[in-house]
Formats: C-alpha cells, sequence, structure tokens
C-alpha cells in the first residue's frame, strides 16, 4: 500500500464504507465500534495527519478489516 492516510481519512472510510461508529475520543484517539449479530468490533485510530504503514495494518486488524478489502474502497 504505497498511498498513506490521516487519521481522519481512515475515520471516514470506516464509517461510510464498513458500518463503525464513533463512540468517544479521549485526546488524539477515536474509539470507533461495529455491532454484528455474533459480537462487537472496537478498534481505536490516532488522529494523525499521516500514519505509518504498521499503524494501519494495526487499525485495519482490530477492526477485522483485511488489507485487501480496504484497498477497494481507498
Amino acid at each position: 500500500m504505497a498511498k498513506t492516510f490521516s487519521g481522519k481519512e481512515i475515520i471516514k472510510i470506516l464509517t461510510h464504507e464498513f458500518g463503525f461508529f464513533v463512540v468517544s475520543q479521549k485526546g488524539s484517539h477515536v474509539k470507533l465500534r461495529k455491532k454484528t449479530a455474533e459480537k462487537v468490533i472496537t478498534t481505536i485510530v490516532p488522529l494523525h495527519k499521516e500514519l505509518t504503514r504498521g499503524t494501519l495494518f494495526g487499525v485495519l486488524e482490530l477492526a477485522e478489516v483485511t488489507e485487501k478489502e480496504f484497498k477497494k474502497v481507498a
């Protein structure tokens, strides 16, 4: 994944494309949540101007979104 994303861009994509909603914010970190029939999925997104690749993959892992799924909509 060559393109970098800001925290705001990631939040926008996760909320509009994957059904997450903002739960709370503490400092520069935003908590997103998604409820499915089986469980509740929570992820934390830092509001940085640019997220490193590892941070992005960590956010996606917590959100249970694959890199392939994310690339389709990003």
